[in-house]
């Protein structure tokens, strides 16, 4: 059931208060004239005209009686008559009041509801855009309950305002502290490993080694992409999501067993930034080819515009993905059903890094199970250059 919004309910709670007041007002208005036209005077007497006697005439009983009725009742019509236009005249002067007031109402609920517009467009515009903790209110005008309201919403988001951005930089500073060993570890195994007298078995665990330190500094990397994905724009280009596609297949290659890849590239231009857009296709692309079938199975890529937006979809067969499961992918560290990353099928960071690129550029990122079969269709949505 549809309900009426805010403003047309105080308009209506106006609207009742005043008729309701003008109700009881004529009523009061029809009770003091009714009391006050109980012995009206200057009656007209025309009516009484044949009984009156010529000047000097003494009336009889009978004459004298029927006067005192012509005359009580031209009073009682008066009286009624005025009643009646009170009524009638003064309903129609309440309800055309009642009108004005309903529009004047109206108005002046727009009015008082205007700092609540503004203080739901602000929270509208940060949770849609998931940027903007930077953002204030600061609403101006006399210290009141709304004032008081729209103070109150600017602290808790200068309060998570800086949680949010001491966290980004923990882990920005953290990756790049960790970055200085990992380095220092691959050079000292590359060295143990190609010393002259090395064996058979330090080679080979070196060669686990080095793959081992890899995956960490891939690691490493994709949680400094993430930070950065988190943080605001500052360089922003026209880039075509479809020549980015384009690039980021190319790139990828055919390999062994590799998915058939079909392209439906139309253009889709986007303002934002080349790199991240880059990462957040070939992420994408990367997750649909890696969660593939062993064998016959394929990936398609399709760009364009759709509903006023530029949009980057990716489909790909592969095992079944429960619905109520597909939230779970765009968690850091996380996997299908709950599942932590663990092994050597990436770390759950690349859709989080897709989700953060998408946002930074004031966009969205759906997933759902694709139709007829296992596997998944991510559908990335950017505002159009």
């Amino acid at each position: 059931m549809k309900r009426f919004s805010l403003r047309a309910r105080l308009t209506l709670i106006y609207g009742g208060l005043f008729l309701v007041a003008g109700l009881v007002l004529l009523a009061v208005t029809y009770v003091l004239v009714e009391q006050r036209t109980a012995q009206p005077f200057g009656v007209a007497l025309r009516d009484a005209k044949p009984i009156i006697p010529e000047p000097g005439t003494k009336l009889s009983g009978n004459q004298a009686e029927q006067l005192r009725l012509i005359i009580n009742k031209a009073q009682d019509d008066a009286r009624d008559q005025t009643l009646y236009s009170l009524l009638t005249q003064g309903g129609i002067a309440l309800g055309l009041v009642s009108v004005v007031a309903i529009a004047f109402g109206w108005l002046i609920a727009g009015r008082a509801l205007q700092p609540l517009h503004q203080i739901t467009g602000t929270a509208r515009r940060i949770a849609v855009g998931g940027r903007g903790l930077h953002e204030r209110i600061s609403l101006p005008g006399p210290p009141d309950e709304v004032r008081e309201l729209a103070d109150t919403f600017d602290e808790m988001l200068e309060r998570l305002d800086r949680s949010f951005d001491g966290q980004r930089r923990f882990v920005a500073n953290a990756s790049h502290e960790l970055r200085t060993p990992l380095a220092l570890n691959r050079s000292l195994i590359e060295l143990a490993v190609t010393r002259p007298g090395a064996s058979e078995d330090v080679r080979r665990l070196g060669e686990s080694l080095l793959a081992v330190n890899e995956r960490h500094e891939r690691l490493i990397d994709g949680l400094l992409t993430l930070a950065d994905s988190e943080n605001e724009l500052t360089a922003r280009s026209r880039v075509d999501l479809a020549d980015l596609a384009d690039h980021v297949l190319d790139q990828a290659g055919p390999g062994e067993a590799a998915p058939t890849v079909t392209r439906e590239l139309a253009p889709a231009m986007v303002h934002g930034d080349p790199v991240l857009l880059e990462r957040l296709t070939t992420n994408l692309v990367e997750n649909a080819l890696r969660h593939n079938l062993p064998s016959g199975g394929w990936v398609g890529v399709s760009t364009g515009l759709r509903d006023g937006r530029s949009t980057l979809t990716v489909r790909n067969t592969g095992p079944v993905v429960p619905g109520y499961d597909v939230e779970v992918i765009f968690e850091p560290f996380r996997r299908l059903s709950g599942e932590r990353v663990g092994g050597g099928r990436g770390f759950g960071l690349g859709l989080s890094i897709v989700r953060a690129v998408a946002r930074a550029h004031g966009g969205t990122v759906t997933a759902r199970p694709r139709d007829g079969g296992g596997g998944l269709e991510v559908t990335v949505s950017l505002p159009p250059a």
